[in-house]
């Protein structure tokens, strides 16, 4: 549905009557009641990062980290366990340009690998040869023939926008973090659409921002979609203060605020899917199916959430509980959602695999 720039900013800053009218309009031309989630595990392969975001804890000190990188033999161990639990995608996980650090590098080269890119194609590619499982990665910004490289043997890709607003750069949230300037992420997702990736994005909210960058940023990637067709989904991800960040007496973003960006973006987005991370909003999922979410994520049965792990998944029946109190009922979906199940987005390895586990979760 194509709406103005006004009448967007007149959604976000409706009144409860003309908020609950377009709720009621929402669910009285949905074609669905199903919602869908990816059952996968989460492997953070580093958790080193040259960003440092003010609200982040998937980031840590070069001295203080676990493992500098993940070894092939913990990957495919963990693999190996995620297909007890039938998980069909392999969510990496990296820090964003990691192996700019030293010992990263080295790491790598001990590893017997040249990049970061190169290491999660060997990954990817074991796995789908290997295992009855899709990658799908988010690493931060790479290059264009990276990205060609990694869609070689991922089934899907991923990087939030977060927000247009350069002025971040320069406040608690951003200014340490050069990889979250918009202009290079807007680039990044424009670099996917050329490649034909199917992509995940979306916003952030909480951080600094305003009403007015919601709108600019959700009209950004409206105006990247219809150019690519790419993005599969957009997430509307809130802020969520904790221990030990530099944001930590930010508040949350209200509840209303998050609902009602929920229903300007299923307005905005009719052909993407709008995804609320039912970890973060866990009591609150019905509220936002009914202003226009359609779908909950990966959910691990296997492994935490590292971007926000004190806030644990939902178990898939306790969000079925959840969903039946209005009528609607949950549905698996691969990394790469059907629509793009085609040879135009995936490559023949990736195209072959997807093709065969679609089959079996239907």
């Amino acid at each position: 549905m194509t709406i103005s720039k006004n009448e967007a900013k007149m959604i976000l800053v409706s009144d409860l009557n003309t908020s609950l009218d377009l709720i009621k309009e929402i669910n009285y031309h949905r074609s669905s009641n199903i919602i869908t989630y990816s059952k996968n595990i989460f492997l953070p392969i580093t958790h080193i990062c040259q960003n440092n975001c003010g609200y982040c804890t998937f980031k840590q000190d070069i001295n203080d980290v676990q493992y500098l990188v993940m070894d092939k033999n913990k990957v495919f161990n963990m693999i190996k366990q995620a297909k007890d639990f039938n998980c069909t995608e392999a969510l990496f996980a990296f820090g964003e340009s990691a192996d700019k650090n030293e010992q990263v590098l080295n790491k790598l080269e001990e590893f017997g690998f040249e990049s970061m890119v190169d290491y999660v194609y060997f990954l990817s590619e074991n796995i789908l040869q290997n295992y009855e499982m899709l990658p799908h990665t988010n690493m931060g910004i790479i290059e264009r023939d990276e990205l060609r490289k990694l869609s070689e043997v991922n089934a899907s890709m991923g990087l939030m926008l977060e927000t247009t607003n350069k002025k971040l750069l320069k406040t608690i949230a951003h200014k340490d973090s050069p990889g979250k300037n918009p202009e290079k992420r807007i680039k990044f997702i424009k670099n996917a659409g050329q490649e034909n990736i199917p992509f995940t994005t979306g916003l952030l909210i909480g951080i600094g921002e305003t009403v007015d960058d919601h709108i600019e940023s959700l009209f950004t990637l409206r105006d990247l979609h219809d150019k690519y067709g790419h993005i599969q989904e957009i997430i509307i991800q809130n802020f969520k203060p904790k221990p030990n960040i530099p944001m930590n007496d930010y508040p949350e973003p209200s509840v209303i605020e998050l609902l009602k960006l929920t229903i300007l973006a299923s307005r905005m987005f009719p052909d993407v899917s709008i995804q609320i991370p039912p970890n973060l909003n866990r009591n609150l999922m019905s509220l936002f199916v009914l202003c226009g979410a359609d779908d909950v994520g990966g959910i691990s049965p296997l492994t935490k959430d590292y971007v926000n792990p004190d806030n644990k998944w939902p178990t898939v029946n306790e969000l079925e509980k959840n969903l039946k109190t209005i009528n609607y009922s949950l549905k698996e979906r691969l990394p790469v959602y059907e629509k793009y199940i085609n040879e135009k987005y995936l490559k023949e390895k990736v195209y072959e695999k997807a093709i065969k586990l679609q089959k079996e979760i239907n």
